[in-house]
């Protein structure tokens, strides 16, 4: 759930250029989505964040205690208690949760841990996003447009969503599995070269009169092949990893299996 601001001639824009609704299938879930909307954080009729996806987690995030853009590279279970090692220091704590995507945590863990066999049935698929932006006289053929036998498989109108800004045409393309992971590795300028044009094609824009043009790369986008349970969990070292890769692909999965997470932490410590 990231939503990405940019300043061009006209104004400021914005781009959700990750998840970009919340499809609620599970009654608790939805019930939270409701209390969300009735605080402003979310859209009750398109199920979006307002007045971006990313405004949902940082409004849950309000009052707790978190340290953004710190790396992580080293965990060592020691003496009962995680040691964790980056560029900017060390850290120690009782527990770890890792809440990231199933090939990183294993990576972080490494090959030898017991949780790596588990981490490694987990099959993750790539997607390519592109971020666009047009002068408001530009066409606007639809809101939004799935089409998986397309290079793009999904398009969206980003400026049509509640709360956006309206100093450009914003548009959103995320590539297919196919075409995301052929492309992969390429420069994020030549993503963007090989995607603009397939995105002009489908909505009659002209690609000279963009005034802002960038593309993202989601290395682990969508869960191929889930775990099948809310979490992995090692007692004894107080070790926690869980994610929308647990259950599914989609943000409701990261929400069950995070919930989950906090159950077994509170039973274990007792917390009513």
């Amino acid at each position: 759930m990231a939503t990405r601001r940019v300043t061009v001639e006209t104004g400021t824009v914005s781009f959700d250029h990750g998840a970009q609704y919340l499809p609620a299938s599970d009654s608790a879930f939805a019930h939270t989505m409701r209390a969300a909307a009735g605080r402003g954080w979310l859209s009750d009729d398109t199920l979006v964040g307002v007045p971006g996806m990313s405004s949902l987690p940082r409004a849950l995030a309000d009052g707790l205690n978190i340290s953004q853009q710190v790396e992580i590279t080293r965990l060592v279970h020691q003496d009962d208690c995680w040691h964790l090692t980056g560029p900017k220091g060390q850290y120690s704590a009782r527990s770890v949760v890792l809440a990231i995507p199933a090939p990183q945590a294993r990576a972080l863990l490494g090959d030898a841990d017991p949780l790596a066999a588990d981490l490694s049935r987990v099959i993750m698929s790539p997607c390519l996003a592109l971020m666009a932006a047009l002068p408001t006289d530009s066409p606007r053929p639809f809101p939004h447009r799935v089409d998986p036998a397309h290079p793009l498989a999904w398009i969206a109108q980003d400026s049509s969503k509640p709360g956006r800004s309206a100093a450009a045409v914003a548009w959103v393309a995320q590539a297919g599995p196919a075409f995301s992971a052929m492309h992969l590795e390429q420069t994020p300028e030549a993503i963007a070269a090989l995607m603009l044009p397939l995105l002009c094609d489908v909505i009659g824009a002209d690609p000279d009169q963009m005034l802002h043009v960038q593309a993202h790369r989601w290395r682990y986008a969508q869960t191929a092949k889930p775990l099948g349970q809310p979490f992995l969990q090692d007692h004894g070292r107080s070790l926690y990893v869980g994610g929308d890769w647990c259950l599914g692909p989609r943000a409701e999965h990261a929400w069950h299996s995070g919930r989950e997470i906090a159950r077994e932490i509170r039973e274990s410590a007792h917390v009513v």
